[in-house]
């Protein structure tokens, strides 16, 4: 008998070192952006896990690392395993409320991110969110009420107070904007801000301190794949396509969906 529970004891051990080695794997592979590794490690690991819980957490990272690759529909497939896996995972309602803001339905992202604020009512990245599905539908009222819902109980989300800059920014407002990145700048200067306020200042046309910023943000955060995305948008209007176009491959190797640069990259082909 106690030769059994050894061999069973054993085993158990054997499986639990071999799933953490998968998951170390996998995670190597998303942060180094190699998101064909990372697919095919979580892939690996949602469809041998026996506990629910971890289940989730794998089909949520497989579906990231699918919307990564421009594999939408597979990515919502991943997520609503996530989702059946573990009803009250926050992040999977997060990440459906993205994807279907960005690819699919905006009834249906609002659907899965109220869910999850009835879960969790104090989800900073679930109001910002739905702040982003609101102002695409237009109704910029709620959106600024759901930034400054997060800042009631976040009031240095440094993601909510820039998304009232941006909206500034999008209703017009430049110099307000603008006013509003050099305050967060002088309080903390980090790689989103100066990206930010580059892209204030891209608006404005002031082109040479759009690259300044733009190119300290980079230099802050090389990894922060936003940053090339902007830089590509002012050398294309400053007409070096060429230096844009490398500029936008240097956005998707550090992870930005290149699905969402479609409109970009037609500048790119050659004529």
């Amino acid at each position: 008998m106690k030769k059994h529970l050894f061999i069973i004891t054993l085993a158990a051990s054997s499986l639990s070192f071999f799933s953490a080695q998968d998951k170390k794997m996998a995670e190597e592979c998303m942060q180094k952006a190699d998101f064909k590794c990372a697919e095919e490690q979580y892939q690996k690991l949602a469809d041998k896990e026996m506990i629910q819980q971890f289940q989730s957490e794998y089909f949520n990272n497989l579906g990231t690392a699918q919307r990564r690759l421009g594999k939408v529909p597979a990515a919502f497939k991943s997520y609503e395993s996530a989702l059946k896996a573990n009803p009250k995972s926050i992040a999977v309602y997060a990440n459906l409320g993205s994807l279907h803001n960005q690819k699919g339905s905006k009834t249906k992202a609002l659907e899965y991110l109220n869910k999850g604020l009835l879960i969790d009512d104090q989800n900073a990245e679930l109001y910002l969110t739905r702040s982003k599905v609101y102002e695409n539908l237009n109704k910029k009222d709620l959106a600024e009420k759901d930034l400054n819902q997060v800042l009631s109980f976040a009031p240095d989300n440094i993601f909510a107070r820039t998304g009232l800059a941006n909206l500034k920014k999008r209703n017009g407002d430049l110099e307000g904007s603008l006013k509003d990145y050099n305050q967060l700048l002088s309080e903390k200067p980090e790689s989103l801000l100066y990206n930010g306020r580059a892209d204030v200042y891209l608006k404005l046309k002031k082109y040479k301190e759009a690259l300044t910023d733009v190119n300290k943000a980079i230099s802050i955060d090389p990894k922060f794949s936003q940053s090339y995305v902007t830089k590509a948008l002012i050398l294309f209007d400053t007409a070096k396509d060429k230096e844009a176009c490398a500029s936008l491959d240097k956005a998707v190797a550090t992870g930005y969906e290149k699905g969402a640069l479609t409109e970009q990259y037609a500048k790119c082909i050659k004529k």
